[in-house]
């Protein structure tokens, strides 16, 4: 059995310091099949839980609790605050009977893998909604109460737990590096764009999944790309695939390439009479949050974010004009893009089944590259062992301790090599399956693969 989650909870002590209103303390709690009885009981364990420990390490809040059969994760994301996770270990059944004894897994289980999957709970429900502060000093506990049911009655069923690893950890955005010139067209077309509109402030452009351009800061650019791929992107697909966004009986058949249209917004121009829900987005890269109205217009596979000022008022009559300007400049940008990227192909799924698998991560820009994933879904679609990406994950949970530059090399039961390099913000592992190698050979490996992936980027000798 995989790891599932056990319950979710948030909660505020200020709210109920009494005996006798531990409730109003609960501000939301998953599964809502618990009954008040169990919900206060597991609330009460944590605060205690909390003050105990608090009492060691003031400066520290607790960050998860171990037992046997499960694992507790804490996040404080705001002043009193408290958010926390229980997740059932995975278990196996031991002995040939299954009914005999089972064990529990609880290296499956990584506590920086499961805190970051915690944090992104958080992250995603403040683009949306702001701060819980927010939500109390503009409303009331209520409305705070009311938008977190909302949020995670449908975030939490999206959580995929039996396939987080380390790329959770990094939550990073995935680049695709262009030529001077067509990367020079695509700036062009949003230099354009937004001195067209003023009511753009920022845009971000994706092709594919991946990130060509981007006007936010990269700490509000990471929470913004993971709900583009992970939810929004993926719905749009489903739409696309069934029909639902390119014209039918049209009469040239050539007429579908030069059709884009609103993904978030008046998804038909021809027939809305609104421009329908506009999801309202909270920056907080500046250090207050800042709002602004979310569009985003689909193309072939270019997706433009439009990050549009709040204080202004968006009419049909200027999405049409937008779609207009937009779609064919698109189309032309979409052709070269994609011309470029053809010449260039060597995609995790076309390389050769035994060749090194790796992970580069950039904590500067927050970019990262894979081949030991085949999508970045979070699908369990990899190229390498699960084993690996534990041993990986583990490998930057101990990066602290060996200082700004390091290297670590693990080798499996299973004659597979695991190894970590982390230099200048800069983190790259390597999965290698070689029976009969020896610790030289292995790093011989890696120093031809970071010769080839990792031109330009600085690895100090060690």
């Amino acid at each position: 059995m995989d790891v599932e989650l056990r319950n979710f909870f948030i909660f505020n002590s200020q709210f109920g310091p009494k005996e006798g209103e531990e409730l109003k303390k609960i501000l939301y709690y998953y599964p809502i099949t618990d009954n008040a009885d169990v919900q206060i009981k597991n609330v009460g364990l944590v605060e205690g839980i909390i003050q105990f420990t608090g009492t060691f390490k003031p400066s520290t809040p607790v960050n998860s609790l171990h037992t046997q059969k499960m694992r507790q994760l804490y996040f404080q994301p705001e002043k009193n605050f408290w958010i926390v996770m229980t997740l059932n270990l995975p278990i196996v059944a031991k002995g040939k009977d299954s009914s005999n004894q089972t064990e529990y897994l609880e290296d499956d289980v990584q506590d920086n893998v499961y805190e970051a999957v915690l944090k992104q709970a958080y992250n995603t429900y403040r683009l949306f909604w702001g701060t819980f502060e927010h939500s109390i000093e503009n409303h009331d506990i209520g409305t705070l109460k009311t938008r977190l049911e909302h949020f995670y009655k449908a975030y939490l069923k999206t959580l995929k737990l039996a396939h987080a690893d380390i790329l959770n950890v990094f939550c990073g955005i995935q680049y695709l590096p262009l030529d001077k010139l067509t990367f020079l067209r695509v700036q062009c077309f949003i230099n354009c764009l937004e001195c067209t509109y003023p009511e753009i402030e920022y845009t971000a452009f994706l092709y594919n999944d991946h990130l060509i351009w981007s006007g936010l800061e990269p700490k509000d650019m990471k929470i913004v790309y993971q709900y583009l791929i992970g939810t929004l992107l993926p719905a749009n697909m489903e739409t696309e695939l069934q029909g639902g966004s390119m014209p039918r009986n049209s009469l040239s058949p050539f007429a579908a390439l030069h059709h884009g249209r609103f993904i978030t917004g008046p998804t038909n121009l021809k027939t809305a009479k609104t421009v329908g829900k506009i999801p309202k987005v909270f920056l907080f890269a500046s250090g207050k949050g800042v709002s602004c109205h979310l569009v985003v217009y689909r193309a072939l596979s270019a997706t433009v974010c439009l990050f549009m000022k709040v204080d202004k008022e968006l009419s049909l009559q200027l999405f049409k004009d937008m779609d207009e300007y937009v779609s064919p400049k698109l189309t032309t940008i979409v052709s070269d893009i994609s011309e470029y990227c053809s010449k260039q192909v060597i995609t995790p799924s076309n390389v050769p089944e035994n060749s090194p698998r790796f992970i580069y991560f950039n904590k500067l820009n927050l970019a990262y590259k894979s081949t030991a994933h085949l999508d970045n879904k979070q699908s369990g679609n990899i190229a390498c062992t699960k084993e690996s990406l534990k041993i990986m994950a583990d490998m930057n949970n101990k990066r602290g301790l060996l200082g700004h530059s390091s290297e670590m090399i693990v080798k499996t039961m299973n004659d597979y090599w695991v190894v970590a390099k982390n230099s200048n913000s800069r983190e790259f592992y390597v999965a290698l399956q070689q029976k009969n190698a020896s610790l030289i050979d292995i790093s011989e490996e890696v120093k031809k693969l970071c010769d080839t992936e990792l031109k330009g980027i600085f690895f100090h000798p060690l």
